[in-house]
């Protein structure tokens, strides 16, 4: 790990606020926090800046959260980001994935019209920072306005979280 997760010895009152809006008060700690939040810690103001845009996306999104795991698994792929991958295949399988569809998400492949669209938006966002006419469309057939915002943000937001997690080395818990 470059930037290994905070040492417990040096976890205070400013690192407890700063997890307060994403943890019950039992994991704010090294251990409950886990790799990628003990890493965050190092910088406590940043990480409660960016987890109340986190929080929105993983408990308040009007994106259907089936949706969100098949953009935050693609992510994950196209960036060879394994901590985001590996923690979301677990919340994926919670939502009733099966082993198939996850791996099929990883390789930008489903079934349904909308999760083909969802699958192409991540793929055009991560690379020409756009939509398509065609892609934009086919959501719009399924999701409304605040979806598809919310679809844009998880995107870009777990497109930055796999660019920090595998520039500070964050490994997966197993790993640490």
């Amino acid at each position: 790990m470059r930037t290994p997760p905070l040492p417990g010895d040096q976890w205070g009152e400013e690192e407890d606020a700063a997890l307060a809006g994403m943890l019950p008060r039992r994991l704010r700690n090294p251990e409950g926090a886990g790799n990628a939040l003990g890493t965050l810690i190092r910088h406590p103001e940043l990480t409660k800046a960016f987890l109340g845009l986190n929080v929105h996306l993983l408990f308040r999104s009007t994106l259907p959260p089936r949706l969100r795991e098949l953009a935050i698994l693609r992510i994950a792929k196209r960036r060879d980001c394994s901590y985001e991958w590996l923690h979301h295949v677990l919340v994926a399988a919670k939502e009733g994935m099966t082993e198939a569809e996850i791996e099929a998400a990883g390789e930008g492949r489903a079934d349904g019209e909308l999760e083909r669209a969802v699958l192409r938006a991540v793929d055009e966002l991560d690379g020409d920072s756009n939509l398509s006419d065609l892609t934009w469309a086919e959501l719009s057939e399924h999701l409304d306005e605040r979806q598809r915002m919310d679809l844009i943000f998880t995107i870009g937001t777990y497109i930055t979280l796999s660019i920090a997690f595998n520039a500070l080395g964050v490994r997966p818990e197993h790993e640490r």
